[in-house]
């Protein structure tokens, strides 16, 4: 998930599904069907924005298909594939202490617990056993690489703090 200033990213039109105007979507959110819980998206293709509702959605074999309001034939909906789906983050849950969205995560410090910055975060993988930090090196860093940091609280990442812009990670500069 990447962020706006007041948007949050939480899939990607990818392609047509039926006749009938409805379409696949690629759902970031965890579980994947939880992109429908949201009514009002913006979409976002090619530089343009454009608004939309939520009609209906539902689980189709491992993906997720919706119908977005207005959208009544093949031929209109094709031209929404590749298209962002994002939400305001205003309408994103409270989570529980100690939970972050990915998009809180992106552009933090990484910082060892011996004080050696690594960089910042760039983005977030999924992996089948836990989520990456991707780590790229920049100004103030140990060097200029990109690292592959396993976003394991207690384990690996130590501390979040939103506020200072800083994670604190127990994690060998060398590696």
């Amino acid at each position: 998930m990447t962020q706006t200033s007041q948007e949050t990213v939480l899939g990607r039109i990818t392609s047509v599904f039926g006749v009938k105007g409805w379409l696949k979507v690629y759902s970031y959110t965890d579980p994947r069907e939880g992109i429908l819980s949201y009514r009002n998206w913006t979409l976002v293709q090619d530089g343009q924005r454009i608004s939309a509702r939520l009609e209906d959605g539902r689980r189709q074999g491992q993906g997720i298909v919706v119908k977005l309001k207005g959208i009544d034939d093949r031929d209109l909906a094709r031209s929404y594939c590749g298209a962002e789906v994002r939400v305001a983050t205003a309408e994103l849950p409270e989570l529980p202490s100690g939970e972050y969205y990915w998009y809180q995560l992106e552009g933090l410090e990484v910082v060892t617990v011996s004080g050696d910055c690594l960089g910042t975060v760039s983005h977030l993988m999924e992996t089948g056993s836990n989520d990456v930090l991707v780590v790229q090196g920049g100004p103030g860093s140990v060097d200029q690489r990109e690292r592959l940091i396993p976003y394991l609280p207690e384990q690996v990442v130590q501390d979040v703090d939103l506020a200072g812009g800083r994670m604190i990670v127990d994690w060998d500069p060398e590696f």
